[in-house]
């Protein structure tokens, strides 16, 4: 598919809107909806762990399969409205779970609820946006397309975590995912209408099922295995970030006693160094090369994480956590630029299903009850305001996580690059 160097204004506009409005949704679902049921229905980290294990699992087969969906048909633009105009209003009912007794009953419609707007975010975000993006870049640009696609992710998390605390501690939990909700939609759903389908892309001469047996073949997992291992190195990622990151609130809240709204301001100074970066970095990649920047960024990312576990001093917390944000923006790019080099150009909607299936499946289900386990076995005793039990996170979710994610090094060390298309 021959394509111009140069991304459309209309695209980029596209892009950036869908991004901000997508990943504003994932950054409130992964971190205050876990708060929310944390705080709000029982302090339980295992509670937390089993939502996200669950809403990873459908987050990873939503994309599959609705990728291989978009990709049959040769479209994208109505997969987009779809699911944003759903998303919107999934991401608003969330809360309602809060007013449910008893505990399992509560726990219980707060996954259901979580699960059915990931349903559509998945749709919308993992399965179509990204083929997108992938359908109307090159190898020349797909680093700083993807580095402002990352910079929407920060951006995103920038709000929720510089703004977040303020407007619950203002409005209450429950009004703050109507907002969220609203602004989803304000900004997600005019990114969707405004989206140009790719030049180029057409059906699929295979049928639905067809598409998806294919793939699942000796000779195209031969054929794709720089790609598979690739995934193997986000997967080993994944479950070590989830590890420590469905906590990390949680943890500067409960055990270093730094309230929500602060613990909101750390987080926030570590996103603006990032997303300073994060354009630079994305030239970098499609310079220097995917691989270096993958692997300098395990070794930074490890680093941070073990400074942030040992202290409880405000400065040294604020520069070990903009260290880990920073590493993580560069994996980010670099490994989801190499993935989607690699992708077969009339399978991009299925094939970030992979991705999903290695870093947010298996990362999402392992990484968090690890960290549930962790939490359980080493974290203080809790109990939160309504008088229902629980632990703290402790030091060591962090700790553990900065030693398993230098595991993600070894599957690119024999990874190739391909710079020609």
């Amino acid at each position: 598919m021959s394509k111009n160097e140069k991304v459309s204004k209309r695209t980029l506009w596209s892009i950036i809107l869908l991004s901000f409005a997508g990943e504003l949704a994932w950054a409130v679902e992964n971190q205050y909806f876990n708060v929310f049921i944390y705080q709000e229905i029982a302090p339980q980290p295992l509670y937390v762990s089993l939502m996200v294990a669950v809403t990873a699992a459908v987050s990873t087969f939503t994309t599959i399969l609705m990728g291989t969906l978009s990709d049959t048909k040769g479209k994208r633009r109505i997969f987009l409205l779809f699911g944003y105009v759903f998303w919107t209003i999934t991401t608003g009912i969330f809360p309602l779970a809060g007013y449910l007794q008893p505990i399992w009953l509560a726990v219980t419609i707060a996954i259901l609820f979580d699960s059915i707007m990931s349903f559509f975010g998945a749709t919308a975000n993992d399965a179509t946006l990204n083929a997108y993006v992938t359908d109307v870049t090159t190898l020349k640009n797909r680093g700083a397309v993807g580095a402002v696609k990352e910079i929407m992710f920060l951006l995103a998390i920038l709000v929720v975590y510089g703004f977040a605390g303020v407007i619950i501690e203002v409005v209450g939990f429950y009004n703050f995912f109507y907002i969220i909700a609203l602004v989803v939609g304000v900004v997600g759903i005019p990114g969707a209408l405004i989206t140009p389908e790719p030049q180029g892309l057409r059906p699929s001469e295979l049928s639905y099922w067809e598409n998806l047996k294919t793939t699942y073949t000796k000779k195209s997992l031969t054929k794709n295995k720089n790609f598979f291992k690739i995934l193997i190195s986000t997967g080993i990622w994944g479950v070590a970030f989830n590890v420590f990151f469905p906590f990390v609130l949680i943890y500067l809240d409960t055990d270093l006693n730094i309230d929500i709204a602060l613990a909101s301001i750390l987080i926030a100074i570590a996103l603006l160094v990032a997303i300073i970066g994060a354009y630079p970095i994305g030239k970098i990649v499609d310079k220097a090369g995917r691989k270096k920047i993958a692997i300098l960024s395990i070794i930074l990312e490890s680093i941070g994480l073990f400074f942030f576990a040992i202290t409880e001093n405000i400065i040294i917390i604020s520069i070990s956590s903009t260290l880990w944000v920073f590493a993580m923006l560069c994996y980010n790019i670099s490994s989801r630029t190499w993935l989607k080099d690699l992708y077969p150009e009339e399978k991009r909607g299925q094939f970030h299903g992979f991705y999903l299936f290695f870093n947010v499946l298996i990362g999402m289900t392992i990484g968090p009850f690890i960290g549930g386990i962790i939490a359980q076995s080493f974290g203080k005793y809790y109990v939160n305001d309504y008088g229902v039990p629980g632990f703290t996170p402790s030091m060591w979710v962090f700790m553990i996580a900065a030693i398993l994610i230098l595991l993600a090094i070894i599957p690119l060390i024999r990874a190739k690059e391909y710079q020609g298309e």
